[in-house]
């Protein structure tokens, strides 16, 4: 299509998925291909078990480099495991629910986890365990990634159901980057917003 011949929109989207695409080529470049190992491991024993126990809830806390000297830690350390998964279970399959829309399963699967300690309110780690658990619907969410979507003026606030408005971004975004030929996970989308929200370098 002609430049002269582009709708406003059109030609926003374009400035949108040229970032996008420069973005996820630069993080593929300069991270590792074992960098998700632990993901993907985690990930295939939730699908086994339909749940997520605290072995592999640390295991995921060692994935995003968070801190585990912090009260929450002990007082979930304290639950017995069969308590941990009977939470877990309900946002695995919440997030799962292909009759739910993706924001919709995600704001059902944020709210799934929100009886577990440290889980009451902030996204960032609690989204790592929904994309283990639903690794094609679900997204990581951080200030990083919250930062890569204002430099593509999108504006996410902290306000209650930040997850599920995350999530929305993130739809919006995969599909410019269909309308672009190129089919997206929202995992493919996370990536990106991580690199446009920071300095370029590797993951921290």
């Amino acid at each position: 299509m002609d430049k002269q011949d582009e709708t406003p929109r059109a030609m926003a989207d374009s400035k949108v998925w040229e970032a996008l695409h420069a973005a996820h080529t630069a993080y593929m470049a300069a991270t590792s291909p074992a960098y998700d190992e632990v993901l993907t491991e985690v990930a295939d024993r939730v699908q086994a078990t339909a749940s997520i126990g605290r072995a592999d809830m640390g295991a995921l806390l060692f994935w995003k480099r968070l801190r585990a000297d912090t009260p929450w830690v002990r007082d979930l350390m304290k639950m017995r495991d069969l308590e941990v998964r009977a939470v877990t279970e309900q946002a695995v399959a919440a997030v799962n629910d292909l009759s739910l829309s993706v924001p919709k399963a995600a704001s059902a699967g944020r709210s799934a986890l929100s009886p577990l300690p440290g889980f009451e309110k902030g996204d960032a780690y609690a989204s790592a365990l929904l994309l283990a658990a639903a690794p094609l619907r679900m997204a990581v969410y951080d200030r990083r990634a919250n930062a890569g979507l204002e430099s593509l003026g999108r504006t996410l606030t902290a306000a209650p159901g930040r997850y599920k408005r995350y999530m929305e971004f993130v739809e919006d975004l995969r599909s410019i980057a269909k309308r672009h030929g190129q089919t997206w996970t929202a995992r493919d989308v996370d990536v990106a917003l991580y690199w446009l929200g920071g300095p370029n370098r590797l993951p921290a």
